[in-house]
């Protein structure tokens, strides 16, 4: 997995609060900056691309992995 800024360690949580975090989590960082999200909820994959077009952030990465779910955010705006 490519490298990233801050790492948001949602499992157990399901969905809104995933996207909720990592929102939360994306306001910290600058622009180009890249945030790990690490999820157990089956539905964040179609959330976390949802969340990346209407955000205008871009969705580097996302992968399934010993049963969790991983993505790299990298915020645009």
């Amino acid at each position: 997995m490519a490298n990233f800024d801050q790492e948001l360690d949602a499992t157990g949580l399901n969905c809104p609060l995933p996207i909720l975090r990592a929102k939360k989590a994306l306001a910290t960082l600058a622009t180009g900056q890249t945030l790990r999200v690490v999820s157990t909820d089956p539905g964040s994959v179609k959330d976390f691309d949802a969340f990346a077009k209407q955000t205008g952030n871009t969705l580097v990465e996302s992968k399934q992995e010993a049963g969790k779910y991983l993505f790299l955010i990298k915020k645009n705006v």
